[in-house]
Order: C-alpha cells, then structure tokens, then sequence
C-alpha cells in the first residue's frame, strides 16, 4: 500500500494555544493582503482539547492581540479572578497567608480568568477553521522529513499495526505531510521536538533543559457562589517534607466547579517520593479538604511542564521550520503561566513565516524570528524572571523562595546577573540506600484516590494490540540498574501506573510496561535515570480524552 502525500504552505504540529494562534494569525495575514494560503494543523488526540491540561489562570494579552472583540465572540474565557489575595506556605496543620498587598506584581493575577484551556483550545479551532486552516485530529506526527538538511515536513503515525509488529486487517499506512515551513508545536517535551533539538544542536551552550509534573483534578462540590473567581496558590507541605519544591492550587471555576491541583518540580531527588501520592497528600490540608468535602471528583489529568526559562530556551529556528510554545519552553516560571507565551510566540511565528513565503527568495532559517521574538513582551518577561528557577533549585523552597520574593518585589533588580543550574532533572536522584522508603496512606476514596480509579476519570484508551509507544533502549537496564540503584523510580513518578515490577513464580523479578494506561504526560521520558525510555507517539487518537480542564 503506498504512502499517500499532502503538500501545504505550512503544516502545524499540535493544536494547542502555540500552534493554533500561529495557524489563526497565518490566515488573519493572508486575508488582510487578500491572498490564498494552505495550512494544516496535525493533532495526535481524538480531538482538538482532547490531551490539553493546565491550571489555568489565564492572561489575556496574547488574546487580546489575535481577536481583540474576543468576548463578544463568545470565547470561554468568563470567568475572572476576583479573589487574588491568597497565597500559603502550608505546613501538615496550618497555613500561613502572605497578604496580596506585599504580593510582587508578577505574582498578581488582576484582570485574570480561570478558564478550561482545552475548552479555549477548541474556540481556537473553531475560528482557525472559519478563517480555512485544515484540522486534521487523531493524527500523530510520527517521524520527520528532512532533506539536504531541511525539515520538509513530517510522516504520520502508521494505524493497525499489531504489538508484534505485524500489520492487521484495518493497517494503514501514514501519510507524508509536506510543507514549505513546518512549525512544531507539540508541548512539554515533545517526541519531535526532542529530535529536533539533537538534529541541529538547537540547545548548544544552553542549561539542560528544566520540568516539572503537574497534576489537576475537577470537582463539583457545595455551593461557593461567594468564591467564584478565587485564586489561591500554595507551596510547603507537604513537598516540604522531602526538601521538594513545588506548589499547589485550587481555582474556583464556578458556583460548584473547583480546580485543585499540584506542581511538583521533577529536580526532586528522594528515590521513593512519589508525585502521585504527594498530591492525595496535598487535598487533605484542611484549607484544600473543607472545599473539597462532600464533593465529587469529575475529572483526573496530569503532565509535565517546561520551566527552564531562557537558560535552557533552544534555538528556535532550524531550516525549513520552527520550534515554539512549550516543545521549546516558553512558561513564564515566576508567574505560573504559559499559555499566553505559547500564544505570542505562535504569532510572531506567524508574521515571520507569511513575510517569508511571500519573498522572491524565501529564508529558509526564518532568522527575522530570533530578533523578533527577542524584542516580544514574552522575552522581556521570560528575561526578568530568569532568576526564578535557579533560585528555587538551588535554595529550596524556604530561602529560594524568601530571595525569589525580595527579587520579584525589585521587579527583577536586586540580582543582576544570570544563575545557571547545570545539572538536568534525571542526575538528582540519590541512591536508594542512603534514604527510608516514604510510607504514604492508603486512599480513603473520598478526598484521596488510587491511580487506576483516577486514570479511568481521564478517559485514557489506546487501540488494542498496537505497537508499545513506550521504548526501552536496554530491555535489562529497569531490572539490573535501576532497581536496585534506585528502587526502580518509574513505579512511583508515572502518574497512571503504566510501569511495575512484578515478581514471577521463579521468583526472579519483571519489568511491565502498561502502555494502555498512559496519559502522555512525558514523565518517564525526562525522569528514568538511565535515560532509557524514550516516549514516541502512539497511533493517532490515542491517550487521554480530558473534558473541560
């Protein structure tokens, strides 16, 4: 069966905040000057929003610029802050609230919405499709195109293909998308965004790139009619245990939707400290537990986030495409968001690549990009806080944190210089015989839940007996490295439970990858110490269907 080809002016990959406002901002353009181009968006989920999970309180300012009467064209944007005044250090009992008078700016979230990111990422696709941009869901980007040393596009993930390799009745082959200019929006850590990455040495002489792993549950509880629009963020307890850093939050949607959720920073280094678990552990603070009490839990997400900032920012340009949003790293750490960033950086993509296509002798680099960008509000802001991460890395949350604070209330002053952190996310782990293996409770199923009951609530599938997208570049190395080295981490920092160690009847132990149960979040792909899973995409469709987060 030969391999079908599509030829486009620009082909997209992911329908996220990133690529849809580049597709958006493309086709704005060409209508302005009254020309025809031909773009399409890949998504590997089953639809647009289907695998888009985030906090969110969401900046407007990259909105307001890509559709300014944006309200009155009935975005899902409607719920705004109006409660921006609390913000805890957590300890097991008690909570100690830092005023929002002494808050630093940036920590502010004035004229904010708490919004559903998916639900804004399907608005966006609705008017990418208006403006003519192709969407084409449960398609994966699977392996690029490049030639004479220009990415020319991409080849979609092969569909029927048996576990054992072996084609089924229903197999198709993938389809070459060609393009002028191939932008990559895939998120935190994308598959080929990865290669890219290594293809052109994009991250020469920059930090190793930084993650953490967020978790967000939705919950329909009592009546807050008086707390829609609340915001409240929170560090310590209980990631304050194991010298961890991160924070949690709980967003007030409506009169009876909450978002609570926790960010734990994947720098940790104790070997048995398990995220999952550390977020149960979190719901459980009173503050978090009185809102929560009585309710019902909806819906259950999780996936990494890119916060590296500007030291671990890549090149973003190679020939023939683009790296942008969070497959780059473009979150602003210090006021913990990124979708209005991914946004921006979309759309200078986009002027840049409309002005190239419209040269006699197009730039194939799209080196106007790097100077644009550069001169954005996103850089001058992603420069500011470029202290954040290091800081918090190196001094931890208490004194990290107490010097971040006096920094931000500076504006970003008070240390001129650049801090580095050098060493990458998976180095940190001490050994496991150093440290006392964590003891967490058991869930009670009413505040605290198990990991299979929470992967069922994200509407994780993947087709049945196709090609494990989880690859182990040494099959031993779980068992004969990991294990007793590390008490093999990958049980505890999957948040859906695809990696275990069985023991069998001859008593010698096993490695089990259940990849039905992934949720694409990434983690094992940045976390394995051995650095021997590599996350490749699986057949188009597949991974978490997520409502409203």
């Amino acid at each position: 069966m030969t391999r079908e080809c599509m030829e486009f002016d620009v082909a997209i990959i992911g329908a996220g905040p990133s690529g849809l406002s580049t597709a958006c901002r493309l086709m704005q353009k060409a209508k302005e000057n009254k020309q025809s181009l031909n773009i399409c968006v890949l998504e590997k989920g089953s639809e647009v929003g289907a695998h888009i999970l985030s906090g969110a309180v969401f900046d407007t300012r990259a909105l307001d610029e890509l559709f300014p009467n944006w309200k009155a064209e009935n975005a899902p944007v409607t719920t705004k802050v109006t409660q921006d005044h609390v913000f805890y250090f957590f300890n097991k009992k008690r909570a100690f609230k830092i005023p929002h008078l002494f808050l630093p700016k940036s920590m502010k979230n004035k004229d904010h919405y708490v919004i559903s990111l998916g639900n804004l990422c399907r608005w966006l696709a609705e008017k990418a499709e208006t403006l003519g941009v192709e969407i084409f869901p449960s398609f994966s980007a699977h392996e690029l195109i490049i030639e004479n040393n220009q990415v020319k596009g991409v080849i979609t993930g092969d569909m029927g293909v048996a576990s054992n390799g072996d084609k089924k009745s229903t197999f198709l082959p993938g389809v070459e998308i060609r393009a002028k200019y191939t932008v990559f929006a895939e998120g935190c850590r994308g598959h080929l965004g990865q290669q890219l990455i290594k293809k052109f040495d994009l991250d020469e002489n920059q930090d190793p790139q930084h993650y953490a792993l967020g978790f967000k549950e939705l919950w329909e509880v009592s009546d807050q009619s008086k707390k829609i629009g609340q915001v409240m963020h929170s560090t310590g307890w209980p990631l304050s245990n194991t010298q961890t850093t991160g924070g949690g939050f709980m967003y007030h949607l409506s009169e009876r939707e909450v978002v609570v959720g926790l960010v734990v920073d994947l720098n940790y280094t104790h070997p048995y400290l398990d995220p999952f678990e550390e977020f149960q552990q979190f719901k459980r603070h009173t503050i978090v537990q009185s809102v929560l009490k009585n309710g019902k839990r909806l819906s259950y997400g999780a996936r990494a986030i890119t916060k590296g900032g500007i030291q671990s920012l890549p090149k973003m340009i190679f020939p023939g495409g683009l790296l942008i949003g969070c497959d780059a790293g473009t979150l602003d750490s210090a006021k913990i968001k990124g979708s209005h960033t991914a946004m921006k950086s979309g759309m200078i993509a986009a002027e840049c690549i409309f002005e190239a296509l419209n040269q006699k002798k197009p730039d194939l680099t799209l080196s106007e990009y790097t100077q644009l960008f550069h001169k954005s509000w996103v850089y001058q802001s992603l420069y500011a806080h470029r202290n954040f991460t290091p800081l918090i890395h190196q001094f931890g949350i208490l004194l990290g944190g107490a010097i971040n604070y006096m920094n931000l209330l500076c504006n970003s002053k008070l240390i001129p210089w650049t801090l580095h952190e050098k060493i990458p996310d998976f180095k940190k782990l001490k050994m496991a015989q150093y440290v006392q293996p964590i003891i967490y409770p058991k869930p009670d199923s009413k505040i605290t839940f198990d990991r299979l009951s929470s992967v069922f609530l994200s509407n994780t599938n993947h087709e049945e007996d196709q090609k494990c997208h989880l690859k182990l570049q040494q099959a031993n190395i779980p068992i004969e490295a990991n294990l007793p080295l590390y008490a093999e981490p990958a049980q505890r920092y999957c948040p859906a439970g695809v990696y275990e160690v069985v023991e069998q009847n001859d008593f010698t132990k096993k490695f089990v990858i259940n990849a039905q149960n992934c949720i694409h979040c990434k983690t094992c792909d940045i976390k394995d110490p051995s650095q021997n899973i590599i996350w490749e995409t699986p057949e188009g469709g597949g991974g978490p269907n997520y409502p409203n987060m």
